[in-house]
């Protein structure tokens, strides 16, 4: 069995790998949910990422799909133990914001969509400026004392607003961030390295990532001349337009022909040995694209190749 991995100075052990829910009810429908849930806790995974806004970019949708679908698998399959669930607060049409009674009441309604009594990760979806960040985690921190959640987190912050979020915890002695979600990979590392890592880093942050395969651009099925059918494609497909999204796809060629693995695999090992990353997000729409995922947990790539992966990305 693949060894688990701590969530930063949490309590939780988590898969490599977190399944993201951004799918579930937008492009997996709930057979097709099902399927890719089930797939995933057989192969050993554990982490399962949502929001409470997922899915209300979808003409009908209200947000909440997501939540819904999963909180229905735990029900009929009986696992809410066997998995670790983590959702966001501040971006659904109806709470929107990270005011103390919008977390609030965001959090109920995402205990009564997922059908449980409690969060195992709850992070803010994106930072609110306008609310104090003592406003904010005095908030989560209640949420922690009644125990309808188990750790915090954040996501969409500036390292500014982080550190005054982690030191009014300190000063305070309230619930405290253990993760932080930030957008990473081998075609967007400025999104996170620097001020952001550095500050996850010195709090001894899990980052968590997402857009670990920048919307499927890292699978290497964008290729020049090829279409390729996706909700996501043309952002996607805008890397082969760049000179490091092209050097990044010759190294993962190569990289993945040495060690007979998928290209999305390679490119999730190289993203788990960056410093602090715990797990990537990566989202599968049905079972036949998840094995190149999981299987992240048993691949380790050389010095030498995450060497020229990270100076391809350069």
């Amino acid at each position: 069995m693949t060894s688990l991995r701590p969530l930063g100075s949490s309590s939780l052990q988590v898969f490599p790998l977190a399944l993201g829910g951004n799918v579930f009810g937008w492009t997996a429908d709930e057979e097709r949910t099902f399927a890719v849930l089930d797939a995933y806790v057989a192969a050993g995974g554990n982490f399962i990422d949502t929001a409470d806004s997922y899915s209300a970019w979808i003409p009908g949708n209200e947000g909440g799909e997501s939540e819904t679908l999963i909180g229905k698998w735990l029900a009929a399959r009986s696992r809410r133990d066997d998995v670790v669930i983590a959702t966001k607060v501040g971006a659904h049409p109806s709470y929107k914001g990270l005011s103390s009674t919008t977390i609030k009441a965001a959090a109920e309604a995402s205990l009564r969509r997922l059908g449980t009594d409690h969060i195992d990760l709850y992070y803010t979806h994106f930072d609110d400026e306008s609310v104090p960040v003592e406003e904010i985690v005095t908030a989560l921190d209640q949420l922690v004392k009644a125990g309808t959640v188990r750790e915090i987190a954040a996501s969409n912050i500036s390292p500014e607003r982080l550190r005054a979020s982690l030191e009014f915890s300190e000063r305070e002695g309230l619930a405290r961030y253990v993760a932080l979600q930030p957008h990473y990979n081998l075609v967007s590392r400025d999104t996170y390295e620097g001020a952001l890592q550095d500050t996850a880093a010195a709090a001894g942050l899990a980052a968590v990532p997402y857009f670990a395969l920048a919307a499927g651009f890292l699978t290497g099925k964008y290729r020049p001349g090829t279409t390729v059918e996706s909700a996501r494609a043309e952002g996607a497909g805008k890397h082969l337009e760049t000179e490091r999204g092209r050097k990044v796809l010759a190294a993962l060629d190569r990289i993945a022909q040495e060690h007979d693995a998928e290209i999305a695999t390679v490119a999730l090992a190289w993203l788990t040995s960056r410093p602090t990353v715990t797990a990537p997000i990566a989202s599968a729409r049905t079972v036949e694209q998840l094995p190149a995922l999981v299987a992240v947990a048993g691949l380790r790539l050389s010095e030498q190749e995450l060497a020229e992966l990270t100076e391809a990305s350069a």
